[in-house]
């Protein structure tokens, strides 16, 4: 730690990780233990907090690795109080939530341009930034039929001008606000859509969202309309509409790693295990491409991985914890240096595909087992813990096992301890933390692991503001440097 710095620096340096680690995990949603109403207005308090005491923190989080809910939030947040920046702060926030708009759903960017519309704010700054994003779109046509009242809120907000003729902005401008003026359309999906209001088989050529309440108003069967529309569904929504009886038509190697262990756990212990070749190569092969360079770089990694009751998560967030458990188990397998790792789950199970909620969470002796020494009698290099920290059986025994372990056994800090926290606690305003000197980071994503692993060591105390902002500096430098941003 910089001894120059003062305790107002360190207080800073924890207020950041702690916006940080709820913009990564908190989505206002139901979580177990705390209600969605409990979840938003502490994240509404943190927002505040943050924006206000460290605006030039608060934009550089667009940066990291946090969520999308969250990142919409900052975005219109630093658009909302944009008189309370500085010109320079205002050039920088602006290519900042150009290049995070440009990595988010395009629902969620029409969600929150209707917000910013419903804010009132309309400057300039950020009606080109609007403006910029829809030129940016590569169909413009396909966004009018897919989110038509998205694309329609946002033209009215920016006063996009759509000429009179034949040209494409021209069509969507007719589609959007004079519907039925024109015969027919020369961009494929605004006819489909035209034409899809009598004929039954233009239904499947427009998006599925779309076709299907046209499916639902001619009364087409369902099976019959899946088939029909299969070609243009997405993964995600092949995934969704087959039963758990059918393997859904889509290459489950090419997966988000976290996505596809959700996937994984939705299926029934049968299903499971009778595929278990094919899903655990496909979460392997995930996991391999998720670690990237990282690979095998690790050392020799223990791993607690947290199955308790409570890895069930909500009805919003379902099976959420657990499925950031499998994914990091996979990970830290590729992470690890080869034949290196030893993940150990909390109810003591021994096979990770067939994991289940259940249980309570005795992390203090599952701890225990992780820090004895593997082959060769030698401690491991990490120690990684996946859990929502509520140590339970009995509680509080985790942290006390760390807290003996590095003051007594390992004060060198051989074995470098982290703890990743999917759950955001909303009392708390943080993730739950298994004990105060162990670095602990908020997980949205098992992907993220490894930037988050680097994030978690500020949590230490052995670091302070100095570090974290030249961390976010370098971080903001290389989101900035790999985007065409506008100003």
């Amino acid at each position: 730690m910089n001894t120059s710095e003062t305790p107002a620096d360190l207080v800073a340096a924890e207020d950041v990780l702690l916006f940080v680690n709820a913009a990564i995990t908190a989505t206002g949603q139901r979580e177990f233990r705390s209600d969605a109403v409990g979840q938003q207005l502490s994240l509404d308090f943190l927002h505040a907090y943050a924006r206000v005491n460290y605006r030039r923190v608060y934009a550089s989080s667009l940066a990291l690795d946090i969520n999308d809910h969250n990142a919409a939030r900052i975005v219109l947040g630093l658009l909302e109080t944009a008189g309370e920046a500085s010109a320079e702060e205002r050039r920088t926030e602006g290519r900042l939530i150009a290049a995070r708009l440009a990595l988010l759903p395009p629902q969620r960017v029409y969600r929150l341009f209707g917000e910013v519309r419903r804010a009132g704010i309309n400057n300039r700054r950020t009606r080109a930034i609007m403006r910029d994003w829809l030129a940016a779109r590569p169909d413009l046509g396909h966004d009018a039929v897919k989110y038509r009242g998205g694309v329609k809120t946002a033209a009215r907000h920016i006063h996009l001008r759509c000429p009179e003729g034949a040209e494409p902005l021209a069509e969507v401008g007719a589609f959007l606000f004079r519907p039925g003026r024109l015969p027919r359309y020369e961009h494929r999906l605004l006819d489909a859509w035209r034409r899809a209001h009598y004929e039954q088989g233009a239904v499947a050529e427009l998006p599925f969202t779309v076709a299907e309440g046209f499916a639902a108003r001619h009364g087409m069967k369902r099976e019959v309309f899946l088939k029909r529309a299969a070609p243009r569904m997405t993964r995600l929504e092949r995934l969704r509409t087959h039963s758990v009886t059918q393997r859904p038509e889509t290459d489950l190697t090419a997966m988000p790693l976290t996505r596809l262990a959700l996937y994984v756990l939705s299926l029934p212990f049968e299903q499971r295990a009778a595929r278990r070749t094919e899903l655990t190569g496909a979460l392997r092969t995930a996991a391999r491409r998720a670690a990237g360079g990282h690979a095998g770089s690790w050392g020799r990694v223990h791993a607690v991985l947290d199955d308790s009751f409570s890895s069930s998560g909500s009805g919003q967030k379902r099976r959420r914890p657990l499925a950031v458990a499998l994914a990091g188990h996979h990970l830290l397998e590729v992470l690890a240096a080869p034949g290196a790792y030893r993940g150990l789950w909390t109810s003591g199970r021994g096979d990770a595909l067939l994991v289940r909620p259940w249980g309570p969470t005795p992390l203090g002796m599952r701890v225990l087992d992780a820090l004895e020494p593997g082959p060769g009698g030698a401690a491991p290099d990490r120690l990684v813990i996946v859990s929502d920290g509520w140590d339970n059986a009995p509680a509080g025994l985790a942290g006390e096992v760390l807290r003996v372990w590095r003051k007594r056994l390992d004060p060198g800090r051989r074995t470098a301890v982290v703890h990743v926290n999917p759950v955001y606690d909303a009392d708390g305003f943080d993730v739950r933390r298994l004990a105060a000197g162990v670095p602990t980071a908020g997980i949205r994503d098992a992907e993220d692991l490894p930037a988050l692993v680097e994030i978690a060591r500020f949590a230490e105390g052995r670091t302070g503001a100095a570090e974290l902002h030249a961390y976010l500096d370098r971080r903001v430098a290389l989101f900035l440097g790999e985007k065409e941003t506008v100003s």
